[in-house]
């Protein structure tokens, strides 16, 4: 690549003088006076430009024209002088639409410009030197530059000098408007995504002429964009046949029109995004009748549609190719919602939910009678579902459901339940749930004895649970745990995690005891005995001392990866030659907060193990 785009200094180019010869013409045109000086007459010029630079700007432009389209002369060229760069990267690229098309997209170059590096001078260089590798094929513009932004200069330039451009993508750029987009969407005809975020000078204006011009684009994503409306997203459903992924997110102007002229004219779309938009009922109605290829949908903040909407969107039966839904903060999502949803969409295999407060156990429980695929199913801050609820959907789901994971689900208390009239799930393989302060050793004893075929497991945040729970887990499991996370179960001890250590060694490959404070050097010693599978392990804040860390020194089977000892206070320097014995299989150690630990062996630790990155 030419200098040029290599460049990675400030945005100043050399100015020093370029060499240029021209045959002499009839008459020196240069009126500098003569001094005779013995039989010579020396010739004193008045001024030290060059004289290619006495040319007008018209004259230049008329050259750079003529030297060879993606050669390193244009670049050379380039890096003279600001007015010389600007004036290159005035020159239309002249590489016909016929040779793009026949270009592999995965052949083209891809530049990023973030912050300080984001001008119109790097933009511009960009444009004139990405010829002699193959076209600029995807740009991404992130971030305001205070001093010296992006503007649509900047843009324009790209747009003259790179028709290859498949992909655009601007973000947090104020300066960029209507000028510059209509100047991609003109010399950019093989366009095929446009993500725009935080772009507040771009209109409905710059849309419809990306629609006019580039029917080639298959995937749109707009964010916070106040100027873009309904009168865009319809120019883009009329001419834009080949769409497959759409994301629009607070979007003030964007309404009902808007999303239904474009969800109804795009056959080939898969993937929608809505979240944060003034739509009603209508706009679901039309997702539900039209959206036939979709299998991917997510719906946020969406205020203003009702448990109709979602009613609607579900009886439609158009929905027959979704396989991943997620909602978050949806008021209309309610359990009879949530039902029509398991109805109308047959094929849906992955559900989240979030902060769906009108979400009961009723509604659960529906949705997994009459869900026919539902394999994963994650639930975060729905606090009317309890303990009866996760139950009965692990029992509806017996032979399907392989994921269940629950996040700050308040609802869930511990209350005795009767295990008869709850059916195994033989599924079921990972089970993960984090900071839900009510489930403890009850419900997870009965999880255990329904769930016998769980590999991983994440109890992170749950101080309630004890030996008795998790050991149900431990000793019903039939198939062999693989990823096991107590981190911050206080109240889990030795008793535990020797057990884990005893019956599924052979299987074990990552356990996360933090936080655990009753775990001692005996949960170690087992560790270093039965597991022969370990690379990942974490005892931040465990009670052990130089005894625990000298037993996995000592073992012969284990092989640990990474080991983090945060905040354990009781190791000490003694722990220095074990911890550099485990150094041939290590490659990640965590000493941080390890007070006993001087920082002079700390110090011989990272010359003795050069290959592992140590925190300390």
């Amino acid at each position: 690549m030419p200098t040029l785009v290599n460049y990675s200094g400030e945005d100043e180019f050399f100015t020093g003088t370029p060499f240029v010869y021209y045959p002499p013409s009839k008459r020196s045109r240069i009126s500098a006076p003569f001094v005779f000086s013995g039989e010579e007459f020396v010739q004193k010029k008045q001024h030290q430009q060059p004289s290619i630079d006495i040319l007008p700007d018209e004259c230049l432009f008329e050259i750079f024209r003529r030297l060879p389209a993606g050669g390193e002369e244009k670049s050379s060229c380039a890096s003279v002088s600001k007015r010389w760069l600007n004036l290159l990267s005035s020159i239309r690229g002249e590489e016909s639409l016929e040779q793009v098309v026949s270009e592999d997209v995965d052949g083209y170059l891809t530049r990023c410009l973030e912050g300080k590096k984001a001008t119109d001078n790097r933009l511009a260089a960009i444009a004139v030197g990405n010829g002699n590798r193959g076209g600029l094929g995807k740009l991404m513009i992130r971030g305001n530059n205070v001093v010296r932004g992006v503007t649509d200069a900047g843009v324009s330039a790209i747009a003259r000098g790179c028709p290859s451009l498949r992909v655009l993508s601007v973000w947090n750029v104020s300066t960029v408007g209507d000028a510059g987009l209509i100047e991609i969407a003109n010399g950019c005809r093989m366009l095929e995504t446009l993500d725009l975020s935080e772009c507040p000078s771009v209109s409905d204006k710059a849309l419809v002429a990306i629609a006019e011009n580039c029917s080639n684009l298959s995937s749109l994503s707009l964010e916070s964009c106040s100027g873009i409306g309904n009168e865009g997203l319809q120019a883009i459903a009329r001419c834009c046949p080949k769409l497959h992924s759409i994301t629009i997110k607070d979007c003030p102007r964007v309404g009902d029109q808007g999303i239904s002229s474009l969800i109804s004219s795009s056959h080939a779309l898969m993937k929608l995004k809505l979240q944060n938009l003034n739509i009603t009922d209508v706009s679901l109605a039309v997702v539900g009748h039209y959206a036939r290829n979709v299998t991917d949908l997510v719906l946020t903040g969406l205020q203003s549609v009702s448990e109709r909407g979602f009613w609607v969107m579900g009886n439609a039966q158009g929905l027959q190719k979704l396989s991943t839904f997620a909602i978050t903060s949806c008021r209309g999502v309610t359990d009879v919602a949530l039902e029509a949803v398991a109805k109308g969409c047959p094929n849906l295999k992955n559900l989240f939910l979030c902060k769906c407060s009108f979400v009961s156990d009723n509604g659960l429980v529906a949705f997994t009678k009459n869900s026919a695929s539902i394999e994963s199913l994650q639930l975060e801050e729905c606090n009317r579902i309890s303990q009866y609820g996760v139950l009965a959907a692990i029992s509806n789901c017996g032979l399907k459901l392989k994921a269940l994971s629950l996040v700050k689900c308040m609802g869930i208390k511990d209350i005795v339940s009767e295990l008869d009239i709850f059916t195994p799930c033989k599924s079921l393989r990972s089970l993960s749930i984090r900071n839900c302060p009510g489930f403890g050793s009850i419900s997870l004893a009965v999880v255990g004895r329904l769930c016998p075929q769980l590999q991983h497991i994440d109890l992170s945040g749950l101080s309630g649970v004890t030996d008795a729970g998790f050991l149900s887990v431990v000793e019903n499991n039939e198939a062999g745990l693989v990823k096991v996370n107590l981190s911050g179960c206080m109240n889990v001890t030795d008793a535990s995690v020797t057990s884990l250590a005893r019956l599924h060694g052979e299987t074990l490959q990552l356990l996360n005891l933090g936080d655990c404070s009753k775990v001692t050097d005996e949960s170690l010693a087992s560790i270093a005995v039965n597991c022969s599978m370990l690379k990942e392990l974490d005892v931040s804040k465990c009670a052990i001392t130089d005894f625990a860390i000298a037993s996995l020194s000592c073992s012969k089977k284990l092989k640990l990866q990474i080991l983090s000892l945060f905040g354990c206070s009781q190791v000490s320097d003694k722990s220095l030659p074990y911890l550099a014995d485990m150094g041939q299989t290590l490659v990640g150690l965590n000493l941080q907060y390890c007070n006993s630990i001087s920082s002079s062996a700390i110090e011989l630790l990272v010359e003795r193990l050069w290959r592992c990155d140590i925190l300390s």
